[in-house]
């Protein structure tokens, strides 16, 4: 049996993957994460063969949690669950260390074979997320977007502000002080040409880093 791990922060989501993980009879959830750090806590805990990781979550988002289990188990393989499509995830998430990057939206049908390839040792990306990085390739979006020229805390930073969060909340959820919150944001009000952070958000939502 292939032992995985589930990480994602809303509940109805973990049972549904739950069900279509055990019912393929070759497979186990041996735990549930609701967050960043409890997903790290139980992956050291139950050593699960396979980790599937959501990369919107409170606390360490995915890919925060995706680099330091990288650190911590490098040889864990781990699936990237998620809503975004875009080519700069799927980026981020492979530089990361993910082995596979998989859309909620074809989880029903492709999430059995994706834990299989990874745990394989095979790399697994959607038809429509490879279609959109392809994208990016063909147009030489990639290292040309301002996006590209963040570094993976600027662009935790970046989702976080533009979702509202408060400095002193950025701070704490990375270890990190204030002011150092601080720096990022005008770093990237900076890269990015923007002013304040209703134009962050407003970023974000255009470029689909965050759900309007």
């Amino acid at each position: 049996m292939i032992k995985v791990l589930l990480a994602d922060d809303h509940s109805i989501v973990r049972a549904g993957l739950r069900r279509i993980v055990e019912e393929s009879g070759e497979m186990q959830v041996v735990a549930e994460a609701a967050d960043g750090r409890e997903a790290i806590q139980l992956v050291n805990k139950t050593a699960p063969d396979v980790a599937v990781i959501d990369i919107s979550m409170p606390g360490l988002d995915g890919l925060e949690v995706i680099a330091q289990l990288q650190a911590l188990h490098p040889n864990l393989p781990i699936l990237v669950l998620t809503m975004h499509e875009e080519g700069q995830y799927v980026v981020r998430a492979i530089q990361a260390g993910a082995m596979g990057y998989l859309t909620k939206q074809s989880a029903p049908e492709q999430l059995v074979n994706a834990i299989r390839k990874i745990y394989a040792g095979q790399r697994y990306i959607t038809d429509e997320a490879a279609e959109s990085l392809a994208l990016r390739v063909a147009k030489g979006s990639i290292g040309n977007s301002p996006l590209d020229s963040l570094s993976m805390r600027e662009l935790q930073v970046l989702r976080r502000l533009a979702m509202g969060h408060t400095n002193r909340e950025i701070a704490s959820a990375y270890h990190i002080s204030i002011k150092t919150v601080d720096t990022y944001r005008s770093r990237l009000l900076k890269k990015l040409g923007l002013r304040n952070n209703a134009e962050l958000s407003r970023f974000a939502i255009q470029n689909r880093l965050i759900e309007a």
